[in-house]
């Protein structure tokens, strides 16, 4: 083979290559913006995947009044929290298969049937008007300076707190040294008034 053959000259020969056009930047979809359109922005919740293009500016104008949850009512938004628990996957019971449940059994305790409340034990009356209630908790015994504070006020040892507040605004505004003038004996009446109410409150009888 001749080396001038047209062969040679094939193989010499350089193919031209075209530059690589540089990436073109798009432009933000504001309306009436010319800058570079970067950052995503979500379309709406119909359009999962789909994302608007702006600028740094308009994206985050665009993001202070996006509300994926526009258009729906209070029940559908609350639906859709529960189902986002899941993931928006279905879910099933456990442990006990459909036929199970609707089984004899399972209606018998979900109907509440007598033999259903038999075998269950409810001593304190929870759950049943028959069985016997749990007592009421015995009161401690009234000591002697509270037995003087409620005759002080006249009243008997149980009586409400509601009755003791009331009688102590009547003789509190009965006894007032500036309703009797400074009467000294009013006046020692008024004070036994206050030490009385206040060894009943600090008891936990008001």
């Amino acid at each position: 083979m001749k080396l001038d053959s047209k062969y040679f000259d094939s193989i010499r020969k350089k193919t031209k290559t075209k530059a690589a056009a540089p990436p073109q930047t798009p432009v933000c979809q504001w309306d009436g913006c010319e800058a570079d359109g970067v950052h995503r922005a979500p379309v709406g919740r119909h359009a999962d995947g789909q994302y608007f293009l702006f600028c740094f500016d308009h994206v985050r104008e665009y993001n202070k009044g996006y509300n994926y949850f526009s258009g729906l009512s209070d029940s559908e938004i609350a639906r859709y929290q529960k189902e986002a628990l899941t993931g928006h996957r279905p879910t099933w019971g456990m442990g006990v298969d459909k036929t199970s449940r609707n089984g004899p059994t399972q209606r018998a305790s979900r109907s509440g049937s007598a033999a259903s409340q038999a075998r269950m034990r409810d001593p304190y009356g929870f759950f049943s008007e028959d069985q016997p209630r749990r007592p009421e908790p015995r009161q401690r015994k009234v000591k002697s300076l509270e037995s003087k504070a409620f005759g002080t006020f006249g009243l008997p040892e149980n009586a409400p707190a509601a009755d003791i507040k009331k009688r102590y605004k009547e003789l509190v505004k009965q006894h007032h040294p500036d309703a009797n003038g400074g009467d000294r004996g009013s006046e020692e009446r008024f004070r036994a008034v206050i030490q009385a109410y206040q060894l009943l409150k600090q008891s936990g009888f008001c």
